[in-house]
Formats: C-alpha cells, structure tokens, sequence
C-alpha cells in the first residue's frame, strides 16, 4: 500500500501494518540521504494516517510505529529545544477558520485586532542558535521537545548568514528548503556523482541537510517564521523579543541579515479583520502555481505577543497560529491493477495500482482497497477510470469508477484463490479474508514484531537479522528463538563472536520479560501493547488466561462480546507455541498481579470484590510531558507498564474520571485542563516516589 504521492488508506490492520512499515523503511532512507521513493509530505501524510489509525484503534498500535518517534524513529534527537518547537492545527475553509477564530476570542477575552498572514512554505523547520551574532548550531524540529544536531550544513544555506549584522545572542526559527531552481541543480550535480534524482525539492532539503559525508554540496534557502532568546541574551534584547508582535520580530529578523518572506511575492503581512485575513488566504493561494518554490498553505498568526500569551500553547501547537490548508483536489486516472498484500497476522489487504497523478504536487500511484467485499458493492474493475479524491489534503480514495467512460474493455478484479504470501488456502468467512496460516504465513514480519522494544525488546534482532535466521533455517516461529545456539549463529555471514554472544544475551533476557510483553509479543489479533497489559493485569498468569472462556475474557476492560471469542480462539491456535516458550523458561506471570477469584469471591472464598494492592489501586492516571530524573529514560509505553504494575489504569486524555496526571516538562493542555478539573497534579519525581518500590 504504498504509494510515491504520500497518500494511504488505512482501511484495515494490515493496511495500517503495512504503512507502519513503509514508513519506516522511508525514515530510514529519508533521513540517511534523502533518496526516500516518498516524498517528505507524503512521509508526513502517511505518519498522520497511521496516528489517526491509532487513534481509533490504540490496542492495535504497532511497537515499530513511527508516531511519536524523532524522525519516525530513524534518528533520534538529541539536542533539547530551550522552547518547544510545535506544530500548527489545520483548517480547511473559510467557515472553520471563522469558528477557529472565535475560540482564539473566547480564550483572550476580546476579538483579534491584528492578524499576520504569511505563507506555509513546504520544507524542513530548524532552529538556528546565533552566540554573540555568530552562528553557532543549526538543530531540526525533531519530536519538538529535542531536534537532530544538523550544524555541518552551516555555510551551505541561503538566507542564513554566518554573523548577524548586530551580535545578538538569539535563535532564528524558519524553514530550509529548495527553490526550483535549486532543486533541479542539486539533481543535476547528484546524478553527475552517481547518485539518484531527488523525487521533489522537500525531499531533496531534507536529505541535503542531513547528508555528511558527500563529496559535494548544493544550495539551499531559509525562511525565517520566529525569532527567540536564549540563555545569554540580554536581559534588554529579551525582553525586546518578547514584546514585538510577530510581524515586528519579522522585521527585525530581517535588519539582522536572515531572509524572511518579505522578499517574495508572498511576503506576510498584517491585516485587521478575519475579511481581510480570507482576502489574504485567497491571494496567496492563487499565487501558488506561479511561486519558484512549494507551498502547501497559509499560516495566520494573532499579530500582538500579548494576544498569543493569553490565548496560550497546547502540547501539539499553539492556540494562537493555524495552518489554513489549500482545498482538496480530486482528479480522474486509471486502476490498472489490484496487488493483494499479506500483513503480519496473514490478512490479505488489496492494493490498487493507479496510473500516477499529479495531485497537487503529489504523485498517485497506490490506493488501499478496503477488502474484496467493498470491490465488489463498487464494480471496480481492471482498466476502470476512476476518481481520486484527497479530503482534506491528507487521505486519498478512490471514490468509484466513473461508468460514462467505460469502453467495455475492462476486466473484472480477480480475488486470489489462494494465498499470495505462502500459497496455502483463504479463510474467507469475513470481509476482511485472512491466510490459513495466520501468523506463520508471514513469520518475518512475525518475528520482527515480537523482537520489538515494547514487546520482548530483543536488541540486535532487526528485520535484516530476522530474515537471516528464517533464511538459513534456523527459526520458523517465535519458540525457535529460544532454542538458538552460538554454534549455529556463528555459522551465518556477519555474525562474530562479539554479535553472537551480545544476541543470545538479549534473547535469554527476554524470557524474563512480564506477561503483558510476551502476551503482546503473540501478536494475538483484537489485542496490541495497552489491551496486553489489561489482559495480564486481570489473569496474572498464562494458565489463567488460557483457561479463560469468552465470557470470562469480556471481564477484562475494552473487550466486548465481538472481540472476545477472537481472541480466545487466537489463543488456543497459539497453544503448541506457548508451551514451547514456557518449556523454553520464558516467563507467564504477570509481577503484581493477583488471579481473579472465582465470581462472587475473593481470593479466601468471601463474598465480595477481588482485593487490588498498589499505590495507584483503582486509579487513572494521564502522562503528559517529557519525564526527567528517574523516569528519564522510560518510554511511555513502560511509563504506562509502570502505571498498572502499581495498580493504576493508563489514559491518555484527561478526564472527570482521572485521578492523578503526572505532568512532565512541556506539558501544555492536558495540565491545564487537569488544573481546570481540579485534578491532582505530580511531578516526574513525586510520582517517582510514589512508585519507588516499584523501579528498577
């Protein structure tokens, strides 16, 4: 389900398996030297669709995801931003900036009276730390909380000078990226070195800035959009920076030698009424296609900084800036194929293969098909026109063919007969058709899953490594891990004494891993990390969750009666390979956790409510923030295994219902609203405390 445009249909668990995947494979080549097949914006379009994916369905969450991840978790950031670097919220016409516009109202307490409206230049964002005038480090957004170090490109790009012209201690805040111009240059001396064409200017930004070690450089152009102080700045310059409105800052920006859009045709500028601010929108948006560089909205600002304190900053953006996105554009190609993929737990997930578009500087050439049903209701068929819509400028779909302009040449869609993976029969008494095989049908992906961080958290067992092992025969499920000797991994190509022993290591740590983990690490379909966990917590044993029926399975929370027998049914196919782990001394207790009593009774026969221990019994609890001291280095995944290990129940909204929020630094909405719903508060060290018995 990929798709050289950026665009994806999450219409299913494989479809969303599959684009966690792609999106990494594409972190990871985008972020070691661009040469990515998608480009930066379809990257971000297909994270947002595996977030929104999450969203709806968080017990399905991948652990190679890359939401939430610096860099979709190909690099990681490790320079701490001294304010954080945000986002911006989308609207998509004039009605929704309106009401956003009455909500900044309500939040300040008068209406706007100034606006600044600028363009959403299409490139990489980077903060740029000047020390006394001279530039000193160039740092990306990264997660927004810390970014990646990227200072060897100092000196290689335009508009952002070495020295200021006044030797402030500052930091410019902007977009790298390449004009046109620069962008067909940098494909010109990149193929004249042997290298492959960037596929678009974003996408060549972002691998030119990165990239260290080539033996040419190209240009690139920044824009500045902030200006900040930082430890060192003046106590009179500070001060001075956070006074000027935003159009002001511009200004001076620009009076210290750094480029800002005042020197295009699309410069920003202030304006006093939401009339004029859509006035703005419009004429931007209709200089687009004539602009020598990319664009992929308009940004409007409240212009004053005492209006932007007032209205305030959410963890994910501030209230006071929107990005005003440019209508969504459909258009009419061709399906001339449909691929039929195979996801880690063996559903078969059709893909439709597109004659390529242009969709508003997007290339489309894949679109995810729901399942055979869905072909069928809409009489798709091979050599079909059909429209291609993207809503919202974000998610892609083939709306139906377009029946006036068939010619009678078009095929029917033919459904495979058996599996494409493997080549064994179809269970195909759901809409959603599954191999026979499950999960042994694709045991890579299996595999790869299982080593995860937040399931066994095997290091040193990646795909390539995985492949390697199921290659040479070595393992064919999840047991046969356990049974690896060093003989045998000595044997393989790449594998020294060092790797071996550092890999068995890993793998004989793994068998001490709670439960939750090793149930997640099953991959038993309807569950994922949380609903693990949940699972483990109620049973506290494997033997108590095997022995679980249907009905005893709906006891545990967020599992209905439709998932329930799925799951119970998963379990017992999983039954040879379970006791192959337990034989193999990896561990099916869950730390903590009590068996259920039979119903009615508690643990000594009393009638009554199971007894629950722990600081946090009965509690729920929100984690928001990044955790310092000795929650440092948990990830919230084990923040959250923390969390129920002490008795509590993990959220990730706040609510009436929560108990306690544990508020990290950069914690933003979520504090405030547990402050407005007088919730209680913790720091990263109270709540350390509170569970002190309970940490490594």
């Amino acid at each position: 389900m990929t798709t050289t445009s950026g665009e994806f249909v999450l219409a299913d668990a494989a479809a969303y398996a599959q684009a966690v995947t792609d999106a990494s494979e594409a972190a990871g080549a985008y972020y070691t030297g661009g040469t990515s097949a998608l480009d930066d914006d379809a990257y971000d379009r297909l994270v947002r669709a595996v977030a929104a994916y999450e969203a709806d369905h968080p017990d399905e969450v991948l652990a190679h995801s890359p939401t939430g991840k610096v860099a979709g978790g190909a690099v990681e950031g490790d320079v701490p931003h001294t304010v954080p670097m945000l986002s911006l919220d989308n609207v998509f016409d004039g009605e929704q900036f309106t009401t956003w516009t009455a909500s900044v109202a309500r939040r300040i307490g008068h209406e706007v009276t100034r606006w600044n409206v600028q363009p959403k230049l299409d490139g990489l964002a980077i903060a740029a730390r000047y020390h006394e005038g001279r530039l000193t480090r160039l740092i990306t957004r990264g997660d927004g909380m810390a970014g990646e170090d990227v200072s060897h490109a100092i000196g290689t790009i335009e508009g952002l000078p070495d020295r200021l012209t006044e030797p402030h201690t500052v930091e410019v805040r902007g977009e790298v990226l390449m004009t046109i111009s620069q962008f067909e240059h940098a494909n010109e001396v990149r193929t004249a070195h042997g290298g492959a064409p960037f596929a678009n200017p974003r996408n060549a930004a972002a691998g030119t800035l990165r990239a260290k070690e080539r033996s040419y450089t190209v240009p690139m152009t920044f824009f500045a959009y902030g200006l900040l102080p930082l430890p060192g700045t003046s106590a009179e310059h500070t001060e001075e920076l956070r006074t000027l409105a935003h159009g002001e800052l511009m200004d001076r920006a620009a009076g210290l030698g750094v480029n800002t859009p005042a020197t295009t045709d699309v410069s920003g500028l202030t304006v006093d009424t939401v009339e004029q601010v859509l006035e703005r929108v419009g004429h931007i948006a209709g200089l687009r296609a004539e602009l020598p560089f990319g664009i992929d909205g308009i940004v409007v600002k409240a212009d004053l900084a005492a209006d932007q304190e007032a209205a305030g900053t959410g963890t994910r953006a501030p209230r006071w800036a929107i990005a005003f996105k440019l209508p969504a554009v459909e258009k009419i190609t061709r399906l001339l194929d449909v691929e039929w993929n195979v996801g880690r737990t063996g559903i078969i997930a059709p893909r439709a293969v597109l004659t390529p578009v242009d969709i508003d500087g997007s290339t489309v050439a894949y679109a995810t098909l729901h399942n055979p049903a869905d072909i069928t209701r809409r009489d798709l068929r091979i050599g079909d026109h059909v429209m291609v819509y993207k809503a919202g400028d974000i998610i892609p779909r083939i709306e139906a063919p377009v029946a006036h302009l068939r010619t009678g040449d078009e095929q029917p869609i033919v459904f495979p007969e058996v599996c494409p993976q493997c080549g064994s029969g179809i269970d195909t008494s759901e809409q959603r058709w599954r191999c026979e095989r499950g999960r042994n049908c694709h045991v890579v992906a299996s595999l790869s899953y299982a080593a995860g961080r937040d399931q066994l958290d095997i290091e040193g067992l990646g795909g390539t490594r995985v492949v390697q092992l199921v290659d040479a025969g070595l393992v064919a499920d999840l047991a046969d891990l356990f049974a690896l000797t060093r003989d045998g991994l000595l044997a393989l190509d790449r594998m020294g004494e060092t790797s071996t022993d550092n890999l068995l290591a890993a793998i004989e740590a793994a068998k001490a891993q709670p439960l939750s983990r090793v149930l997640c690490a099953l991959g038993v379909r309807g569950t994922g990390r949380s609903m693990s966990r949940r699972i483990a917590r109620h049973f506290a044993t494997m033997d108590h969750i095997r022995a679980a029926d249907a009905e005893a399975m709906q006891r545990v929370e967020g599992i209905g009666a439709e998932k329930a027998p799925v799951i119970v049914s998963e379990l017992a196919e999983l039954a040879p390979l379970i006791d192959r782990l337990a034989a193999a001394g990896v561990n099916m207790t869950e730390p903590g956790a009590t068996p259920p009593a039979p119903e009615g009774e508690t643990e000594d026969g009393a009638s009554g409510e199971q007894a629950a221990a722990g600081p946090l019994d009965g509690m729920t609890v929100v984690v928001t923030g990044a955790m310092t001291g000795p929650l440092e280095k948990l990830s919230r995944n084990q923040m959250n295994e923390l969390i129920e290990r002490a008795g509590g129940k993990s959220s990730s909204s706040v609510s009436k219902r929560t108990g306690l929020v544990v508020a990290g630094e950069g914690a933003g909405s979520k504090r405030t609203k547990a402050e407005d719903l007088g919730i209680r508060l913790a720091t990263p060290d109270e709540f350390a405390e509170l569970v002190a018995d309970l940490l490594d």
